[in-house]
C-alpha cells in the first residue's frame, strides 16, 4: 500500500505529464509558419523572405515563446496543478500564456502598462487571464514578483528564460524552420536573418543555431526609439537602462533583457519609430499582409540591407519576420489620429521605401543610427 507522499508524487507527476502532453499537442497541430516573399526586382539579384509568425493560433512570433516557457516550468516543477501563472509583458507573450494558461486549466495575471493596446487587453481576457496595468512600464518586473509571492503562483520571467527554455541546437525553433524553407530557394543560406530584440531570445536562438551549424551568415538586429539594446550593444553595457517607454510594443525595452546575447549580433540598427510605422503600412499596401509596428521596425532595417547589398553588387537573401498581425494595432500604429497625437510624420519614410523600389538607392532622413 503506498504512502500519503507517494500518492501526492503520482498525482503531480500524472498532472504534470499530462500538460505537457497537451502542450506538445498544439505544436503537433499546427502546421509551421509561412516564408512569405516580399517582390524586389529579379535582377537585383537580392531576395527578401518575412516568416509570417502571425499565423500561429495566438497570432504572432510568441506562441513559440509561450509554449517553450510552458515546457520549461514544467518540466522544472515550477508549473504544477493549480498554479497561478504571472507574467509580465507588453501584449503579445501575455496572449499567447494567457492561451496555454487556459488549456491546462491554470489562473493567469499579465502585468503590463497601461498603454498596451486595447487588442492585446481584449485577447488575454477572452482567453481568461486577468490584466494587473501599471502606469510604469519599467515597474512590470518587480509587480510581477511581488504578485507572485502574493498569489503563490509562479513568475514565467519571459525576459530572463526567453534564451534558454528553447532548444537553440534544432527541435523545430525559428531557427531550424527558417534555413528548412529557405533550402529549395536561389540564395539558400540568407546573408542576412533581420529580427528585434524584445526578450532577446530570438535573436539569441538564430545567432547560435547559425554559429552550430557552421551557416555563413549574420544576424542584425533591429531596435526602435527609447529602447535600450543598441545603446547597450554599442557601449558594451549589458546594464544599460532609458528612462523612456517604447511606441514600438513587443520589441522596444526599457533595460538590456537578460535574455539578450550580445555576442551573437554582428550588427544592430536604431530605427525611428516613424520609419517603423511607415514600414509596416508600406508593407501592407504593397502585399496586403496586415502587419504591426515590430515587423515594421524589421522591415525598414531589412530594406537598408538590400539597399547595401545592391550598392556593394552582393547577390544573396535576407530573412525577417512578421511578427504579429495588424488588427492589434487598429486603434494606435493604423490610426491616422494617433500618429498626430505623437508628432509622427511618417511621409519621409515611405518615400524612402518608395525611392529604393524606384532606384535602388537608400536615402533615408537624418534620424536613427547604425553599429
Amino acid at each position: 500500500m503506498g504512502t500519503d507522499v507517494d500518492r501526492v508524487c503520482t498525482r503531480t507527476r500524472s498532472w504534470v505529464s499530462d500538460a505537457v502532453r497537451k502542450v506538445n499537442a498544439d505544436a503537433n497541430r499546427s502546421a509551421d509558419t509561412h516564408l512569405l516573399v516580399y517582390p524586389l526586382p529579379p535582377e537585383w539579384g537580392i531576395d527578401l523572405y518575412l516568416k509570417d509568425e502571425s499565423t500561429h493560433p495566438t497570432g504572432s512570433l510568441k506562441h513559440r515563446l509561450a509554449r517553450s516557457l510552458f515546457l520549461y516550468g514544467l518540466c522544472n516543477g515550477w508549473i504544477r496543478e493549480g498554479t497561478t501563472v504571472i507574467e509580465a509583458s507588453s501584449g503579445s507573450t501575455a496572449v499567447s500564456e494567457a492561451y496555454f494558461a487556459r488549456m491546462l486549466g491554470l489562473p493567469f495575471i499579465a502585468v503590463m502598462g497601461k498603454k498596451t493596446s486595447p487588442e492585446k487587453i481584449e485577447l488575454i481576457e477572452f482567453y481568461g487571464g486577468t490584466c494587473h496595468l501599471v502606469d510604469d512600464p519599467a515597474t512590470v518586473y518587480d509587480v510581477s514578483r511581488r504578485l507572485a509571492a502574493e498569489t503563490g503562483g509562479h513568475y514565467m520571467d519571459q525576459f530572463t528564460y526567453a534564451e534558454r527554455a528553447t532548444d537553440w541546437r534544432g527541435n523545430n525553433n525559428i531557427a531550424e524552420s527558417i534555413f528548412g524553407q529557405m533550402a529549395q530557394e536561389r540564395h539558400p543560406v540568407p546573408t542576412w536573418i533581420v529580427v528585434g530584440a524584445g526578450t532577446g531570445g530570438t535573436s539569441a536562438t538564430i545567432g547560435r543555431y547559425v554559429h552550430y551549424q557552421c551557416h555563413d551568415t549574420c544576424l542584425a538586429v533591429v531596435d526602435p526609439e527609447n529602447s535600450a539594446f543598441f545603446d547597450g550593444w554599442t557601449r558594451e553595457e549589458p546594464d544599460f537602462t532609458v528612462n523612456a517607454a517604447s511606441r514600438i510594443e513587443g520589441i522596444g525595452r526599457p533595460r538590456v533583457e537578460p535574455s539578450f546575447i550580445p555576442e551573437v549580433v554582428e550588427r544592430m540598427i536604431k530605427v525611428p519609430d516613424a520609419a517603423s510605422i511607415a514600414a509596416m503600412r508600406h508593407l501592407h499596401r504593397l502585399t496586403g499582409h496586415k502587419a504591426g509596428g515590430s515587423t515594421g521596425t524589421n522591415l525598414w532595417g531589412a530594406l537598408q540591407l538590400v539597399a547595401e547589398m545592391r550598392e556593394s553588387g552582393r547577390a544573396g537573401s535576407i530573412v525577417t519576420l512578421l511578427c504579429d498581425g495588424g488588427d492589434r494595432y487598429a486603434h494606435s500604429y493604423y490610426s491616422d489620429a494617433w500618429l498626430a497625437e505623437q508628432g509622427l510624420d511618417i511621409t519621409p519614410f515611405t518615400e524612402t521605401i518608395d525611392r529604393l523600389r524606384k532606384t535602388g538607392r537608400w536615402q533615408a532622413p537624418a534620424a536613427g543610427g547604425d553599429a
